[in-house]
């Protein structure tokens, strides 16, 4: 039977909120990055019982090809608290992407970016610790308010600042929902992820692929 998970004996409330401040402040919202993108990581972290996997893949960004994965396995260490959801991935998920052999331009982050209560969530957190670029893309909407559409996107707008987009990447699909994370600009996050979807796909091919790979490998390696 699955034990419930207690917070470390060190956290306080007050110092994360302390940190997601810091994180959010640090946060680059334009991009920099090497250009042009040749190839892009996704990454995904999925649990079994008390076991986080992070994985991550490397996919050519003009073939569209899926070049490499790696992953990592820890131990679950912090409960899920909504807003906090970082503290639990950012472990799995840094050491998944550090082992890539693969150079990337840009990671796409199956999590939220700066579309979050404190702007500092999975996306931006990721990127701001690594200093690496970074996407964030979601299937639910965190939090704010969708405005006026405008094609296939519409800003989404918390405390009167647009702080995301809501894309939809497939005709007769609901929108996912694009922000930035780190060092690449809200603009260049939605061209990438419609670059990476082209109608197709749901998902952008990263986060697809780094997904995909998460529930194989929990089968495979977390099952047994």
């Amino acid at each position: 039977m699955r034990k419930p998970l207690r917070l470390p004996p060190n956290f306080s409330l007050e110092k994360a909120r302390a940190f997601q401040k810091y994180i959010a402040e640090k946060a680059v919202r334009h991009d920099d990055f090497d250009s042009p993108i040749s190839r892009v990581a996704g990454v995904d972290v999925t649990y079994r019982e008390q076991l986080a996997l992070g994985v991550a893949v490397a996919v050519d960004a003009h073939a569209m090809k899926h070049l490499e994965t790696q992953y990592a396995i820890m131990e679950e260490r912090f409960p899920y608290i909504p807003t906090l959801l970082a503290f639990r991935e950012v472990g799995p998920a840094a050491l998944a992407l550090k082992r890539l052999k693969t150079k990337v331009n840009v990671v796409f982050v199956d999590g939220s970016g700066i579309l979050h209560p404190y702007k500092a969530g999975f996306a931006t957190h990721l990127g701001v610790v690594l200093n690496v670029p970074t996407i964030g893309v979601t299937k639910k909407l965190l939090c704010g308010k969708i405005g006026e559409w405008h094609g296939d996107k519409a800003p989404i707008y918390l405390d009167g600042e647009i702080v995301g987009m809501a894309v939809k990447t497939m005709p007769r699909a609901n929108p996912i929902y694009v922000s930035i994370g780190h060092k690449v600009s809200l603009k260049t996050a939605v061209d990438l992820v419609k670059y990476f979807t082209k109608k197709r796909s749901k998902l952008p091919l990263p986060i697809q692929l780094a997904h995909n790979e998460a529930q194989r490998l929990a089968r495979e390696l977390l099952l047994q």
